[in-house]
Formats: C-alpha cells, sequence, structure tokens
C-alpha cells in the first residue's frame, strides 16, 4: 500500500537524499527542508521503499504537499 509524506509547513528544499526504489528506514533523512533559516529534516516514520519523489532541490513547498510516496 502506498503512503504519502507529506510536508508540515511552508518551506524550501535544500537537498533530497534518497531516490525512487531506495530503501528506506524508520528515521531515515529523505529531504532537508529550510524555513525562516532553520533546517529542518523530513524523516521516515514507516520502513518502505521510495515509490516516487515529488520535489527537487530549490522547490518551495506549502504544508499538506505531498513530498514522497513510499511503499
Amino acid at each position: 500500500m502506498a503512503e504519502d509524506v507529506v510536508a508540515e509547513i511552508v518551506a524550501s528544499v535544500l537537498e533530497v537524499l534518497v531516490a525512487p526504489g531506495q530503501q528506506i528506514e524508520v528515521g531515515d533523512t529523505l529531504v532537508l527542508l529550510e524555513s525562516m533559516k532553520m533546517e529542518i529534516p523530513v524523516l521516515a516514520e514507516e520502513a518502505g521503499t521510495i515509490a516516487d519523489l515529488k520535489v527537487k532541490v530549490g522547490d518551495v513547498i506549502q504544508a499538506g504537499d505531498v513530498i514522497a510516496t513510499f511503499e
């Protein structure tokens, strides 16, 4: 079953640390965001495989935007 990882705040994407097809474990950092000059890691809450990435470095995302989908 596919699960979405969504943004909790408005932020810029500083770094993407995963790729489609990559296995992830609980606690792995998926992307690094920047908001109000603070770096915010987005961590995996479940283990699985990255199915799709919806962001790239430099993107500005809004709260609720999908960052990645994993299975």
